[in-house]
């Protein structure tokens, strides 16, 4: 069984970067890609980024393409999501999810204000 719990959320002025983190547990993890999505206020849960754990390979929302980066670290089974120049759209709750699963963390407010 898959388990991730995400961390890193906050506060932020618009313009500025958090880092979120998403750890990885269970036999399995690496089987699997693993994906950050994000729900604001009355709307629906959207795609953000994700990786592959073997080739690190990613992709990205074209909202967030040159702004966040994806990347992970395979020695502490944690992906992390990189985001700079940060805009009050971007305000949302930020889900980890094993991609092709029904695997999501709790979830990581992220709210930027103007």
């Amino acid at each position: 069984q898959v388990h991730v719990v995400e961390s890193g959320g906050g506060l932020v002025q618009a313009g500025g970067s958090l880092t979120l983190a998403c750890a990885a547990s269970g036999r399995t993890f690496s089987w699997y890609d693993l994906g950050w999505y994000r729900q604001a206020p009355g709307k629906e849960r959207e795609f953000v980024a994700s990786i592959n754990w073997n080739s690190g390979s990613s992709n990205y929302a074209g909202s967030v393409k040159g702004r966040f980066t994806i990347f992970k670290d395979n020695a502490k089974n944690t992906v992390y999501l990189q985001m700079n120049s940060l805009k009050p759209e971007d305000t949302a709750i930020y889900y980890c999810h094993a991609q092709g699963t029904i695997v999501w963390g709790q979830g990581t407010q992220v709210t930027v204000s103007s």
